[in-house]
């Protein structure tokens, strides 16, 4: 009898015993095919022996060195990686061990640097509905999917939800991608405004809204726009691009596509590829220089970060990103991959929209294709999904509540970056079979 605590209690899972490319093996022998990468993070796929070595190697160096002593050279050599290639005026990094430390991290810092600039009226936070920032307290009060907050809902921070930039189910008849972009960012003014500008100390989102809406992605000029209002009002901008950063929107940034500079970044999953446990909030030289000047103490931390193992890994595998071409392959094979899936299922009557960049797709799944109704809750669609692509030997990513926490159902696809055309080709027959089982 086990004594780990698995995610369910009911359904215990099989025992992973091997991975090879974009394959993992369990104990019986069985191979799946791993379609999300875990959840977005195994990037590279498994057994990557150049990440391997040099998680050797430093452990063969120094395992671990606190940081409230030390620095180390995997750490300094991954922060000046990340920031030569960051947005404009990102300028520092601060490394955590996972996506819900990083922002996290960021709303505390957020927080600290107005109060060290002479404004401590302001600590409200904005975010979007269907978000999802992860499940510390302070990250799951930022995250706006209601059936993952409920239950938490007395111990949550009070943090104001807009409606998410959702053009698919939001935009209305014959209104233009374009107008509706700014119809959604203007969403954001108006609740600075009920709220008092003054009050707000940043607003966060995902570039691409992974977990809880399927690879949403954002209209035309959305994010250009709500870079402006954060501009006029004098607020931060926090990106969350912990499950679509790294690579998997075919940018090493996603916000990269949207033109934007945010001034906290919050990444993690593909920056250590499932290899070592590890995130990081980057943040720009304004809010350092604060800090800097003011109490020179960021007033957060924790035993692992910086972690010498951990950061050596991360180094590993955004080197790997970079020198062997695998952002343009994400470009390339995410278009492959799309268009396999516009052959299987753009016509299926009970698939409402495909969506995506890179190799960070979803399928959102409709009753009614014409009505874009839902399909009933109590049919548990996507945990059938999930059941029956797993027994085909496919790991995908299914969800459900996808309009509002409660009803909807998608699936996401996060596939390593090193998938091939053939393990596409099985990937979209073996989801087919599923949907075609359950649907």
């Amino acid at each position: 009898m086990s004594h780990v605590f698995p995610r369910h209690c009911k359904s215990p899972p099989p025992v992973a015993v091997g991975g090879e490319g974009c394959y993992l093996i369990d104990a019986s022998g069985k191979r799946y095919l791993d379609g999300s990468g875990g959840a977005a993070v195994s990037c590279l796929g498994h057994g990557d022996a150049g990440v391997t070595a040099a998680i050797k190697a430093q452990l063969d160096r120094l395992a671990f060195a606190h940081t409230g002593f030390f620095t180390s050279d995997p750490a300094e050599a991954l922060a000046d990686l990340l920031i030569a290639h960051a947005p404009e005026d990102i300028d520092r990094v601060y490394f955590v061990s996972g996506g819900s430390e990083a922002t996290e991290a960021a709303i505390k810092l957020a927080r600290q640097y107005w109060v060290e600039k002479g404004e401590p009226q302001r600590g409200r936070l904005i975010a979007r509905k269907q978000s999802y920032h992860g499940n510390t307290i302070g990250a799951l009060s930022a995250g706006g999917n209601e059936w993952r907050r409920a239950q938490f809902a007395p111990l949550l921070l009070d943090v104001s939800h807009i409606d998410p930039c959702y053009d698919y189910r939001l935009r209305e008849e014959g209104e233009t991608p374009e107008a509706y972009g700014r119809r959604a960012a203007d969403a954001l003014e108006a609740e600075l405004l009920r709220l008092g500008p003054e009050t707000v100390m940043a607003f966060m989102a995902e570039p691409v809204v992974g977990a809880t809406a399927g690879a949403l992605t954002a209209a035309p000029g959305y994010f250009a726009r709500i870079r402006e209002i954060c501009d006029r009002y004098g607020i931060l901008l926090i990106l969350d691009e912990v499950m679509c950063g790294m690579g998997r929107t075919g940018t090493l940034f996603a916000c990269e596509q949207e033109g934007v500079r945010p001034d906290i970044l919050c990444i993690a999953k593909g920056l250590g590829a499932g290899y070592q446990p590890i995130g990081a909030m980057l943040c720009s030289a304004e809010i350092y220089g604060a800090i800097e000047a003011g109490s020179g103490f960021f007033q957060h931390g924790h035993t692992y970060i910086g972690h010498p193992v951990a950061t050596a890994a991360g180094l590993a595998v955004v080197s790997a990103i970079l020198e062997r071409g695998l952002l343009a392959r994400v470009q390339a094979q995410g278009d492959r991959l799309a268009h396999a899936l516009h052959a299987r299922f753009g016509q299926h009557p009970h698939v409402g929209d495909l969506r995506g960049r890179g190799l960070f797709r979803g399928i959102e799944f409709v009753a009614d294709r014409a009505t874009k109704a839902p399909f009933d809750p109590a049919r548990g669609i996507a945990g059938r999904l999930k059941k029956a692509a797993f027994e085909a030997g496919l790991i995908c990513y299914p969800m459900a509540g996808t309009i509002d926490g409660r009803s909807g159902d998608h699936v996401l696809l996060a596939p390593p970056f090193i998938i091939e055309d053939a393990q596409i080709d099985e990937l979209v027959d073996k989801l087919g079979r599923a949907v075609d089982a359950v649907i």
